[in-house]
């Protein structure tokens, strides 16, 4: 039975997937001192001109974390399209790889989930940050790569498959129960992972900060700016709010980077 598409209906779905991600967020935040931003705070609810889609979009920072995104857009009783994301970007103090979680419902029924480290360095002559932070999950990669309940979901856009990582866990697959444990399974593994990365960092020496921290900004600006939904959301919420939600997953808001 788990194997066939479940009777859970769209927003049922939709509320697994959150839950994950507020899962999620509470152990951040257990192990982490987090702020909310007030920048954003008129964004905690939003809705599109028409009214038929609606959104929530809350950011943290801390001590050591740097820009914490937590944000969900759709509506579940009248579409089954929704995504959601949990996204940590650490401060320059350690060169761990910040970390990613998008979680979605598409057109077709089918729920989509993405979970990856973000590369803080260049993976291809950093062999030693390689194999510290992305060999270890190899194995869950090429394993997920035969898993027949899953599908492989891959971008179109050649920014975003440059921006994953070589590991990353990206697949759509249907609304099984079986599927959304799977998703709740893998997404605790890598968080739980991330954990003790960042209990064992060693700490990035003073003169080399102001470049990564330069490096982390550029990424998290133009991964935010080039992302493909982007003008689909300007269409629903129009340009000024648009705008404002794509700034605030970067931290563009406020006086915090301008």
């Amino acid at each position: 039975m788990t194997q066939q598409p479940s009777d859970l209906d769209n927003k049922a779905v939709f509320e697994q997937l959150w839950g994950i991600t507020k899962e999620l967020h509470q152990k951040l935040e257990a192990r982490f001192q987090l702020h909310p931003d007030p920048s954003v705070e008129d964004l905690q609810q939003y809705s599109s001109l028409d009214g038929n889609m609606k959104g929530s979009l809350t950011a943290f920072s801390g001590e050591e974390i740097d820009w914490l995104v937590h944000s969900w857009l759709g509506n579940p009783e009248k579409s089954n399209f929704s995504t959601m994301r949990l996204t940590t970007w650490l401060k320059s103090h350690i060169q761990v790889p910040h970390l990613a979680f998008e979680f979605g419902t598409l057109p077709n029924g089918n729920i989509l989930f993405y979970i990856d480290y973000i590369a803080r360095t260049e993976l291809l002559s950093d062999l030693a940050h390689l194999d510290r932070y992305y060999e270890p999950v190899n194995q869950t990669f090429l394993k997920l790569q035969d898993d027949s309940r899953l599908k492989v979901f891959t971008s179109k856009s050649l920014y975003l498959r440059l921006f994953q990582s070589p590991v990353k866990l990206c697949y759509s697959g249907a609304p099984t129960l079986e599927t959304l444990e799977l998703t709740r399974t893998l997404a605790y593994e890598t968080l739980d992972r991330w954990l003790t990365w960042v209990d064992a960092a060693e700490p990035v020496s003073e003169d080399a900060r102001k470049a990564l921290a330069a490096r982390d900004l550029a990424l998290r600006r133009s991964s935010a700016e080039r992302d493909p939904g982007n003008k689909f959301v300007a269409q629903m919420f129009g340009s000024e709010l648009a705008d404002k939600l794509v700034r605030s997953l970067w931290g563009g808001v406020g006086s915090r980077h301008r």
